[in-house]
């Protein structure tokens, strides 16, 4: 297992949705390994492959309290979304040292791939929840900036320029 570099922001992989995973097998279990270890080197509560320039539509989350819980996903997609909503500081590698606070549901309904190939649905709750659409959204070429205002993405931006400038 090997802990992988994260892909800058604003590499144009960041903004690219990934490919679908067609089976799982050893290499995309390896990919998998060299997440979780990734993750955890963080550390952090969940991975998706683009934040580590691999286009691929897998994932890993774990937001137990003790590490080693984390659900490997292939092609991750959310059935169902709660109403009700729930708030949290989010931020990523990619973009070091900034953050915003984001809503986004309190629980989801989502449908996976799993390690052994399988179909499996699982309800995700509180940060669980939100890690994993975090996740979904890098997937599809998205980062947890593009759910603020233009104004404070435009400042978060900036700082982080400054930050990567010195």
């Amino acid at each position: 297992m090997t802990v992988r570099a994260f892909v800058p922001y604003p590499d144009k992989r960041l903004r690219t949705p990934a490919e679908p995973v067609a089976v799982i097998n050893e290499t995309v279990r390896m990919i998998w390994d060299d997440m979780v270890e990734t993750m955890d080197a963080m550390p952090g509560v969940g991975l998706a492959a683009p934040q580590i320039g691999i286009m691929m539509r897998l994932a890993v989350v774990d937001a137990s309290d003790k590490r080693g819980q984390a659900v490997r996903m292939a092609n991750p997609e959310v059935l169902h979304a709660s109403v009700q909503m729930r708030r949290h500081e989010e931020a990523s590698p990619n973009l070091p040292g900034i953050s915003a606070i984001i809503e986004r549901p309190r629980a989801v309904t989502v449908r996976f791939l799993n390690e052994a190939g399988e179909i499996e649905e699982r309800d995700f709750v509180a940060l669980w929840a939100t890690s994993v659409q975090h996740q979904i959204d890098h997937l599809n070429g998205k980062v947890f900036v593009d759910h603020v205002s233009p104004l404070r993405r435009k400042m978060l931006v900036a700082k982080l320029g400054k930050q990567q400038r010195g």
